[in-house]
């Protein structure tokens, strides 16, 4: 269950993250009529067009008479390639035909998220808010923090034992589970206990300069050995700076609580 809702959040932030310049939004402002080109009886619609330019110059290229040209261009080699490969029957083969619903999904999709943000802003009150309870979470302080992940607790308890005999934290990091951080001596780098799962961000919060834990911390991950370097006091990100990715993790928010309801309300067998 947890993975997906994971993956929902993560589908409806990709829907966000493609909102500006989008090319429906600015091919409707363009206005379509009659087509740019016919392709074996096959018209290419000046809709398409459009919004096909509009594509291109969401990613940075200028609107000029070659863009034009060449969109002409690449959408008639494309509508060629589409007739080949209906006179192969491509489009009947149960995968295509999947591929293209998910295609469509994914535009009505677009389009929805879209609609509901332009209708369910978020206001300055609701992300300040927001801001200060992430600055709540964060804390004053931060820390500079190394660690070795171990699956069993009598493995985390040896390394304990290993470093009270004066065995170098580094050294013995290699024997981690942990992937990104094994290699550099098990080091995290300097971050707030809000960003540790619970047990982790606790144990580091009760941590002395330059000691490390003496008993092995559990977590879902396996059994830690935590050293605490450093530590400073932690100054926040002005609100101005971080506002957007504010925004947005309140929209993306929005959305999961607007289709949880839609869910619940469904009939789904």
């Amino acid at each position: 269950m947890h993975n997906l809702s994971k993956l929902a959040g993560a589908l409806l932030l990709g829907a966000l993250i493609s909102l500006p310049a989008t090319a429906a939004e600015k091919a409707k402002s363009a206005g379509a009529a009659g087509a740019v080109a016919t392709v074996n009886g096959v018209a290419i619609s000046q809709t398409v067009a459009n919004a096909f330019v509009a594509e291109q110059q969401a990613q940075g290229a200028p609107d000029s008479p070659e863009l034009k040209k060449a969109v002409r261009e690449e959408l008639i080699r494309r509508e060629l390639l589409v007739q080949e490969a209906k006179k192969l029957g491509l489009d009947k083969k149960p995968d295509v035909a999947a591929q293209a619903d998910l295609a469509r999904q994914a535009i009505y999709i677009r389009a929805f998220v879209q609609d509901y943000v332009k209708k369910n802003p978020i206001s300055d009150e609701q992300a300040k808010a927001a801001y200060e309870r992430m600055k709540s979470q964060m804390g004053s302080t931060e820390y500079k923090v190394r660690h070795i992940l171990v699956e069993k607790e009598d493995d985390a308890k040896t390394i304990i034992v290993n470093l009270k005999k004066g065995a170098k934290f580094d050294e013995l990091a290699k024997q981690s589970k942990d992937p990104g951080s094994k290699e550099k001596g098990g080091d995290l780098g300097w971050s707030s206990t809000a960003n540790y799962v619970k047990p982790f961000g606790d144990a580091v919060a009760g941590l002395a300069k330059g000691k490390f834990t003496e008993t092995p911390v559990k977590t879902d991950f396996g059994y830690h050995v935590i050293l605490v370097e450093d530590s400073r006091p932690l100054t926040p990100p002005p609100f101005d700076q971080i506002k957007p990715q504010i925004n947005q993790r309140l929209q993306q928010e929005q959305l999961q609580k607007y289709v949880a309801e839609l869910q619940k309300k469904a009939k789904i067998d």
